[in-house]
């Protein structure tokens, strides 16, 4: 587990879930933040070998970088 305070923009990460890319390198976008800019837990991911972007909690991923 890593501290939300590590997780930044352009962060890589290795994605763990969900199973259908599990295993795949991503890039940290940006955090996820619901109307009128209330954050979330949630980190906004572009998977590096296709044209997805995901939606995850810290526990979904580990950061490489």
């Amino acid at each position: 587990m890593h501290n939300s305070n590590q997780i930044r923009a352009g962060n890589r990460v290795e994605i763990l879930q969900p199973l259908y890319v599990s295993g795949r390198i991503g890039i940290i976008l940006a955090p996820e933040e619901l109307v009128g800019r209330q954050p979330t837990d949630r980190w906004i991911i572009q998977v590096e070998s296709d044209d997805v972007l995901l939606s995850l909690n810290p526990t979904e991923f580990r950061l490489l970088s």
